[in-house]
């Protein structure tokens, strides 16, 4: 069995020096890969260096929408020439955060679209976020060209706006919020997501899934995650890990 968090953030804090420790972890649970989200010039640059020391590291840079307000012609060239960098499979994670309002929503989307122009133009797909935003995410996403994909990370919206992105052929990526007994909404998208269109993250190290929550999440604990979806679905984890595997080498072009 073979399991890929397809967003994680290794190259945060408490990590830092323990990478090849939970690679290992991973590892030992069936999470054999793992996709290290940047947000700003510097967790780029040290996502593209796991990638550079790690085989089964892959990186993706972008600008955050809390850091929006910092985007400029400056930033935009040093980010094109991070995602020109090996192993670098997407641009994000990018999006729209309504809930912390830490940039300008007009900035928000503004930078939003001007990232994904940027990734079509180099045939990356995007990462997103989106939070307290789908209406606008949406809006934007309609108006975008994204031949090279799209995912949506830890999605927590109802069958409504499962079915929404889907007809835009986005991918649609769970976190350890489908294992929270509480989620209902997101129980139910995850039951109707499509297995061809389903994707696993730990978003580590926060959303720790049950049965850890209240701990430091990881990028092993993907497979709790896979768990929950099976459950919920009334499938077998095996059949999960392997959709969810090879959706993931196809949303990002892995090799």
């Amino acid at each position: 069995m073979k399991i890929i968090d397809n967003h994680t953030h290794l190259n945060d804090a408490p990590f830092r020096g323990k990478e090849e420790y939970y690679l290992e972890r991973a590892q030992k649970l069936g999470v054999t890969k793992i996709i290290c989200a940047g947000q700003d010039p510097e967790f780029n640059e040290r996502a593209i260096d796991l990638a550079q020391r790690f085989d089964n590291v892959y990186a993706m840079v972008g600008f955050c929408p809390d850091l929006a307000k910092d985007y400029n012609q400056k930033t935009e060239d040093l980010l094109t020439e991070q995602l020109q960098s090996s192993n670098v499979v997407a641009l994000g994670e990018i999006g729209l955060d309504y809930y912390w309002d830490k940039s300008p929503r007009d900035v928000q989307r503004k930078v939003f679209a001007e990232q994904i122009e940027l990734a079509h133009k180099l045939h990356l797909p995007v990462d997103i976020h989106t939070r307290d935003a789908f209406a606008d995410c949406y809006d934007i996403l309609k108006h975008s060209n994204l031949e090279y994909g799209a995912i949506l990370h830890s999605f927590n919206g109802n069958v409504d706006w499962l079915n929404k992105f889907l007809d835009l052929n986005v991918y649609i990526s769970y976190s350890g919020v489908v294992s929270f007994t509480k989620a209902t909404d997101v129980h139910e998208s995850a039951i109707n997501t499509p297995m061809d269109r389903i994707l696993v993250e730990t978003d580590a190290p926060y959303l720790t899934p049950k049965p850890y929550r209240g701990h430091q999440n990881e990028p092993g604990y993907a497979r709790y995650v896979a768990e929950a979806i099976a459950k919920l679905k009334n499938i077998s984890l095996e059949e999960v890990a392997n959709a969810t595997y090879a959706n993931t080498v196809r949303a990002y072009g892995l090799k």
